[in-house]
């Protein structure tokens, strides 16, 4: 402005400020180099999207010390000056983990009832954690899976000791609810068996995955599978360490017009590793006989056993028989859908599917029998498979029960219906009224308004009502309940691949006790994956690197991968 006076008014004389020094105006490069201050918005906004960047992307805290991510964010913004990584670790994060948590806890405050799963883990550090996951359906129908809380256990494992942290998350993140008990989904271990019971929590539901996965290596122990098994890993195991036979087995896949896949190698505790090593040797096994027989790899090849014909179709016939186990430990670490109501039909499934056949030989029999007779113990305790039936009779999918007796799926549902009355043990005379019939209920939303009444309906409609007044009388609560019931259950059954989460928000109005109780119940899960999967995530923070991490620090950051949602 100064500028502009002298060179075109210059009639009009400038006085200069207080110091005596004509002001001038900051140029845009000049305005760049001053530093933003820490308290802006700007600055703010740039320091919490470092912190969702080491939280979302497992960064390690000391990214903000890095010379590349500096250059970065120094070419991004010029202005901005970066946090020193005690900073991020005592202000950040523990500020955005208390945003996270108070979201999970109003989410929390408001389900009908929170399930846990909870397991294990030991950290490169050789330290003891225990990861706590809360389950529960949401107003919109949909699924809800925080993780709680990832605490070190530096005591003994014992029940006592487990029980003591489980009632602390219990009290800390408000669990418990008036008329449940929280189930609590864990391994086949005895000391978290014995805490959940000591912590007064039950249902204590044993994971079906880890069930399963017991019974079928019980399977793969027997004499003859044991001896296929050692014999597949050693010829796995030569592939793995000799680039030569390496080589020659991926230009027999060609030639051969095989999928260009490696050999798998197994996890010795984890049968379904056993099964995925079976199935990829009998796809190449034309491949692995051509490069075992090839000049170039005879040579090399000491005390290594190839498999008999017979060995072949013992290993075919018992991929065959695993192939749907695989398929159920699949279906059950969804983690959209509900599947505790999966146990009891898989249950009954699998033990069918184990029955013996007359095709079968000697070794697949014997495996049959050691998996049946592994499974067949588990899950007896009446209390627990009435829980479990109850809860299959809740999803919509499997309300047909179709693995018990006429008999017994009537006691089922009548078990249900006392369980309603129970919760609910009176109800007004308007509520009964209201909640008499839902097809009512439905009908009349449907109609709209009442019509207007006529001067003679308005005087006598009381008197000459032709007995609509005692059709319209207020039922006994237990009727109104039972006819719920029975409704539901005449309802017809719906896909197996739909969602019954859905089902049950565009039914919860026709049958609204039964959509409460299956609201709560429904949210219980069927295995511990929820609570395992954090054991990767916890590999990645917990690096050889980052060994050292404070377990404050991997219960924050662990926390805040899991449950921090970026907006776009």
């Amino acid at each position: 402005m100064g500028t502009h006076i002298n060179r075109h008014h210059k009639e009009i004389e400038l006085k200069a400020n207080a110091s005596g020094k004509t002001t001038t105006q900051i140029t845009i490069p000049s305005s760049y180099r001053e530093k933003l201050h820490p308290g802006s918005e700007r600055a703010h906004q740039i320091t919490r999207a470092i912190g969702v960047c080491i939280a979302a992307d497992l960064r390690p805290l000391s990214v903000v010390e890095n010379a590349g991510f500096r250059h970065l964010i120094s070419v991004l913004e010029p202005r901005y000056e970066m946090p020193c990584r005690t900073y991020m670790t005592d202000k950040v994060l523990p500020g955005m983990y208390d945003d996270v948590k108070a979201r999970i806890s109003e989410g929390l405050s408001h389900a009908e009832l929170i399930a846990l799963t909870t397991d294990g883990w030991t950290s490169r550090a050789t330290e003891s954690y225990i990861t706590i996951t809360s389950h529960y359906i949401n107003d919109m129908w949909e699924m809800e899976s925080p993780v709680l809380q990832t605490l070190p256990i530096y005591d003994a494992h014992t029940s006592g000791n487990l029980s003591a942290i489980l009632k602390k998350a219990a009290v800390e993140w408000k669990l418990e609810r008036p008329n449940f008990k929280i189930p609590v989904t864990t391994d086949n271990a005895r000391n978290i068996s014995n805490a959940t019971k000591d912590a007064g929590m039950s249902p204590n539901i044993a994971c079906f995955a880890h069930t399963l996965n017991l019974a079928t290596q019980k399977g793969l122990g027997v004499n003859q599978m044991h001896r296929i098994l050692g014999k597949v890993r050693r010829i796995v195991a030569f592939f793995h360490r000799s680039t030569t036979a390496a080589a020659v087995l991926d230009t027999k896949q060609k030639q051969l017009l095989l999928p260009n896949h490696k050999l798998v190698m197994d996890v010795v505790t984890r049968w379904n590793s056993s099964y995925e090593m079976l199935e990829r040797y009998i796809e190449q096994k034309a491949a692995v006989y051509a490069a075992l027989t090839d000049d170039g790899v005879k040579k090399n090849v000491k005390d290594l056993i190839t498999l008999s014909d017979e060995e072949l179709k013992t290993m075919e016939m018992v991929v065959e028989i695993l192939q749907p186990l695989k398929k159920i430990t699949d279906a059950l670490s969804s983690a959209q859908n509900p599947t505790v109501s999966m146990i009891r039909p898989l249950y009954h499934w699998v033990l069918i599917a184990m029955e013996p056949s007359a095709k079968d030989s000697p070794t697949v029999r014997e495996l049959k029998s050691a998996i049946e007779g592994n499974l067949k113990p588990r899950y007896s305790d009446p209390s627990l498979q009435l829980f479990l039936d109850e809860t299959t009779a809740l999803d919509p999918r499997f309300k047909s029960l179709s693995y018990l007796d006429a008999l017994t799926r009537s006691e089922i549902f009548k078990s249900l219906t006392d369980k309603i009355l129970q919760q609910h043990p009176r109800q007004a005379s308007g509520e009964e009224t209201d909640q008499s019939s839902a097809g009512d209920q439905t009908a009349s939303a449907a109609a709209g308004p009442p019509a207007k009444k006529s001067a003679l309906s308005e005087l006598f409609g009381d008197f000459f009502s032709h007995g609509q007044a005692v059709a319209g009388a207020p039922k006994p609560w237990p009727q109104v309940v039972e006819e719920e019931v029975q409704q539901y259950r005449l309802a017809p059954v719906i896909e197996l691949e739909e969602n019954p989460l859905k089902w049950w928000k565009e039914n919860k109005l026709s049958y609204p006790h039964l959509a409460k109780l299956a609201k709560s119940c429904l949210a219980v899960q069927a295995t511990s994956v929820p609570s395992e999967r954090v054991f990767s995530t916890a590999g990645d923070i917990v690096t050889a690197l980052r060994s050292c991490l404070d377990p404050q620090n991997v219960n924050m950051l662990i926390f805040l991968k899991k449950n921090y949602k970026i907006i776009h």
